[in-house]
Parts: C-alpha cells; structure tokens; sequence
C-alpha cells in the first residue's frame, strides 16, 4: 500500500532537519585534525627550511676554510720557494752538485717542525742527498742564522740500499737499509763508534723506527777519501747515516740538541706521503 504524498513529505521535511550527532562530531573532529596537521606541516616545512639552510652554511664554511687551507699552503710554498732561490745563491751552491728543489724540500720540513716546537737548535740545518754518489760530499751542514754553508763531507747509506748509489729505502728493522725522511737530533753518547748522536725519526712510516732500529749519526773509519782511493768505493752501514771519523769531534756537537736533519732520494712515494713534507 502506497502512503499518501502529503505523508511523505512531512516524513522529507523531518529528515532535513533532523541530522544524526555523530555525523556532526565527526564534522566538527574532521576540521580540528585538519587544522591540527596543517600546523604540524607548516612547521615540519619551517624546520625542513631552516636545516638546509643551516647545512647549506655548514658546506659553504667548510668550503671557506678548504680554500683559505689550499690559499694559505699556495702561499706559504711561494715564500719558501723563493727562500731557497736566495739561500741557494748566497751560500754558491750552484756548483756544491745539491739541487736547489732539494734546499727547498729541507726548508719546507724545516719551518714545519719550526711551527711544532719540535726544533730547539734551530740554527742548523743538515742536508743528506742521496741521489748523489756515496763517493761525492753530499752532506750539507747549513746556518741558517748567518746563511753560511758550514761543511760539505761525505756520508754513508745502508749496506742494503744500494753499493755507489743508494735507491732503496726501509723503515723495517733489520733491513741494513737507509731511511728517507726528516729527522730531529739528540743527545750524544759513546758507544762502539765512539762519539755518537742519536736522531728520532718525524716521518711516520718513512722513518719512524729510528730510535728502534739504533739508527744514530756517528764517525766511521771506512767513511774517507782513503777509502775511497783504495776501493773505488765509499764504506757502507747497517743503515746509519755515518760521517767520516775526524769529523765527528767537530760536527756532532754542532748538531746535537734538536736540529733538523733531512735525508733526501726523489722517491714519488716518499715526497707525497711524507707526513712532515705534507702536513
């Protein structure tokens, strides 16, 4: 049985009205958790903001700093660069057969351990080129106060790194082998080479095991010209870096105390790893 219209459309009018309250709450939480997480957005957004922009200024700081580091390091190798030119000239040694890139290898070790407070006899300067022939004096004693070459003498390399001409190198004990590197003096002592002078190595890796391997400066009979005549060769040792026997009264005390003493061969290895050379 259908129901008359005009029943029906009171019942119409009545549903318009008459909406059920959980439709109305459910309206009403709707708008606030719409409200509520646009606000947590905004400021998710807002944060998000302000952390870029904080590691944007983080990376263009560090940027910053890399390139005062690299203009500073320009610069400094610019000044000691032009410090060899003119000690090189001052001191003649144009014909001393020392190279003046390996003056300026010595000055940059030099005023590096300066900076460390490593150096406390900081007038000398002693130069071993081991590119050169054992049978040449190439060992230079450089003051650096006065700019004056003091001695050119020979010296003697490891058994083991080479006869005339050293090229191999080791910081291994036991190896009888010359190590590369920057050195700072100690103290002297008597030993069975008599007057002696101990060194510790500044070059990790290069040279590190001085103190370990007993490697220490001291005079040696088969270090001279007398041999050299005799033999055709200079003496060799178990990895010291020896000087000849009537020298050592006068050179040892002069650099004992904490000078700077450099052992040079142009290993590739050696110039880009060396932690004294390369900061």
């Amino acid at each position: 049985m259908t129901a008359p219209v005009h029943y029906v459309g009171k019942l119409l009018c009545l549903s318009l009205f008459i909406i059920p309250s959980p439709l109305v709450e459910a309206k009403k939480v709707s708008h606030s958790e719409i409200s509520t997480t646009c606000s947590y957005y905004h400021a998710e957004a807002a944060g998000n903001k302000t952390f870029a922009r904080s590691a944007r200024s983080k990376a263009v700081t560090a940027r910053l700093a890399a390139a005062q580091r690299a203009a500073a390091r320009k610069a400094e190798l610019k000044m000691i660069s032009l410090e060899a030119n003119i000690l090189f000239a001052e001191m003649q040694l144009a014909d001393s057969g020392l190279d003046e890139k390996v003056l300026e290898y010595a000055l940059m070790g030099y005023h590096r351990l300066l900076k460390k407070h490593t150096l406390h006899n900081t007038d000398i300067l002693t130069i071993c080129d081991f590119s050169q022939s054992s049978s040449l004096k190439r060992m230079y004693v450089i003051d650096m106060r006065t700019r004056q070459l003091l001695y050119r003498n020979y010296v003697a390399h490891g058994i083991s790194s080479g006869g005339e001409f050293a090229n191999s190198f080791s910081n291994a004990p036991e190896s009888h082998k010359s190590s590369l590197g920057f050195y700072v003096t100690r103290n002297t002592y008597y030993g069975e080479n008599g007057l002696s002078l101990r060194i510790d190595g500044m070059d990790r890796g290069f040279n590190s095991l001085a103190g370990e391997r007993n490697i220490v400066i001291h005079g040696a009979p088969y270090v001279s010209e007398r041999i050299l005549h005799k033999y055709g060769v200079m003496g060799t040792t178990f990895g010291c870096p020896a000087i000849p026997e009537e020298l050592t009264d006068q050179l040892i005390p002069l650099l004992k105390d904490g000078s700077c003493f450099f052992i040079y061969y142009p290993s590739k290895r050696y110039l880009k790893n060396s932690s004294v050379l390369n900061g």
